[in-house]
């Protein structure tokens, strides 16, 4: 018997260039989306500049749901 595995979700959507996910505390920019990493700055608190980070989608999309990040209107 062929055992079915649940079928993860995808992310709740699509990262895109230019978004904006607001943390508490914190907001994350996407400035870049590629075939699998995605270039992001974080900035916290009042601070006007922030070094930019490179992460894999998966792991970008289950930091955004374990922070409750919700997108921010453009």
């Amino acid at each position: 018997m062929i055992k079915k595995l649940p079928r993860r979700r995808n992310s709740r959507q699509p990262f895109l260039d230019g978004q904006i996910w607001e943390l508490d505390g914190s907001k994350i920019h996407i400035s870049k989306v590629g075939k699998t990493l995605v270039h992001y700055k974080h900035f916290r608190g009042e601070l006007k500049r922030a070094a930019v980070s490179l992460a894999n989608k998966q792991s970008l999309d289950e930091y955004l749901i374990t922070k409750k990040a919700v997108l921010a209107r453009s």
